[in-house]
């Protein structure tokens, strides 16, 4: 499992990297005369930070998977993709599409990104001693 979630966490890195710049550099002049472009262009900023943060994040829970923290490490790798997709997956839609009704999604994938950090707390728990 360690070795999907270092994958995943790459691909999550590489596609947060791909969207935030396509953000500043390709939307900006599409939104940019759109009454709520300002706003949009915040949503997708906010949606490309917490992508790329949460793609360590997954290398966290693989690197705890592979130290032996059980399922918790588990949960949290889980947690971190759920936590992703919903959280910046609804905001980069939001923002390409203005659909606000959207943002009810987005709180359930904050959830699960602070699901995920917990479960990371408790794994760290319960790697014991050493250091």
């Amino acid at each position: 499992m360690s070795r999907i979630f270092i994958i995943v966490s790459g691909l999550l890195g590489f596609s947060a990297v791909a969207l935030g710049a396509f953000g500043a550099h390709g939307l900006r002049s599409r939104l940019d005369a759109l009454p709520d472009g300002a706003k949009r262009l915040e949503w997708w900023s906010t949606a490309a930070h917490y992508h790329l943060i949460h793609a360590l994040a997954l290398a966290i829970a693989a690197w705890l998977v592979q130290r032996g923290a059980g399922a918790t490490a588990h949960a949290a790798g889980w947690c971190f993709v759920a936590g992703v997709a919903l959280f910046s997956g609804s905001l980069y839609v939001m923002t390409i599409t203005g659909q606000t009704k959207l943002g009810a999604v987005t709180p359930i994938g904050g959830l699960f990104l602070l699901a995920g950090w917990a479960a990371v707390v408790v794994a760290g728990v319960r790697l014991g001693g050493g250091s």
